[in-house]
């Protein structure tokens, strides 16, 4: 890496330490050297001087001083093809110049992980504009996850729509097949949780909050739902954790956080599970952002953006008897 550089902290980042932010977007500097650059004041947030542990808030500028002439460990670089821009162009569903938003397909990170080299984030390098400004992603989905993510390319929208997410003016709107049904039709899930390695829990005491709205829109008796949902904040896995572990409806196809097979009959033992994955359903997580609504940083007037079901969830919403759409805000009373 040549050259000073600067970068945005997105939604997806806020309230994150210094140092762990650091990991994640400019891997391969040893910890000892990210402590040094920090105490030389060479990594700086917002001009300032900052510390391994200093917070950071959405919409906030990071300056990462020239790595060449240190010692670092080298990563393997995912180059695009020009198969993966057809792709990428494929999955836009809106571009205004200043904002992008994209239908992500499930089993795509938003992000790069351990050994994970082709992502969204990456893979956004194909939507640079004329000027040369690429997208940045202003929030995430869970890997298994699909439907509507938000992007911007110039650092007015960026921290604009950071601030949006940070302060809640932002209105997302998933739908998802539980198995069993929920007892309920609707109802909030206050519930707090807390992340251990690669899963959130709730946990009473030491847990953020968190809070999920949720509609039942149809129902296949008590086997199966189309349940809409609309998390009021952002935790990790939040909706999949309330489905499985609040209401006791884990998101169908959800091997993280269901339950066993044999563990999804009713009470009364009359019916059984739902057909089994193999039986014409996807093969993966049936959670999907529908929809997602946020005021425009330039206009201020909302932006509505929704995303239509892939194909293979559509299959799994007709085999169920579901309507493979959401057209209507069920939140909206």
């Amino acid at each position: 890496m040549s050259g000073v550089q600067h970068k945005t902290v997105t939604a997806a980042d806020d309230g994150q330490r210094l140092d762990r932010w650091f990991k994640k977007h400019v891997p391969g500097v040893p910890f000892g050297l990210l402590q040094k650059l920090i105490r030389k004041g060479q990594i700086r947030v917002d001009g300032k001087r900052a510390k391994t542990d200093t917070r950071l808030t959405a919409g906030q500028d990071v300056r990462i001083p020239p790595l060449a002439d240190h010692e670092t460990e080298e990563k393997p670089v995912y180059r695009l093809s020009p198969g993966d821009k057809d792709f990428v162009a494929g999955l836009v569903i809106y571009d205004d110049g200043d904002i992008v938003a994209i239908n992500k397909p499930g089993g795509l990170p938003s992000q790069g992980g351990s050994g994970q080299l082709r992502h969204v984030d990456g893979l956004l390098e194909a939507l640079k504009n004329k000027d040369g400004l690429r997208p940045h992603l202003i929030h995430r989905l869970d890997k298994e996850t699909s439907g509507v993510l938000l992007c911007a390319r110039t650092p007015e929208s960026i921290r604009a729509l950071g601030k949006s997410f940070t302060q809640r003016s932002v209105k997302k709107i998933y739908g998802a097949i539980l198995s069993p049904a929920p007892e309920s039709q609707d109802g909030t899930i206050r519930a707090p949780l807390s992340k251990i390695k690669d899963r959130s829990i709730i946990d009473e005491e030491n847990g953020k909050y968190a809070e999920t709205d949720f509609i039942v829109l149809d129902r296949l008796g008590n086997r199966a739902a189309f349940v809409a949902f609309w998390p009021r904040t952002g935790r990790n896995h939040q909706i999949r954790v309330h489905a499985a572990a609040a209401l006791g409806c884990p998101v169908l196809g959800d091997n993280r956080y269901a339950r066993r097979p044999d563990q999804n009959t009713d009470k009364d033992g009359t019916d059984g599970p739902p057909p089994p994955l193999a039986d014409g359903l996807a093969k993966r997580v049936h959670l999907h952002a529908f929809r997602l609504r946020i005021p425009h940083p330039r206009t201020r007037q909302i932006l509505d953006i929704a995303a239509p079901l892939p194909h293979d969830l559509v299959k799994s919403w007709k085999r169920l008897g579901f309507t493979p759409t959401l057209k209507h805000d069920p939140f909206e009373e």
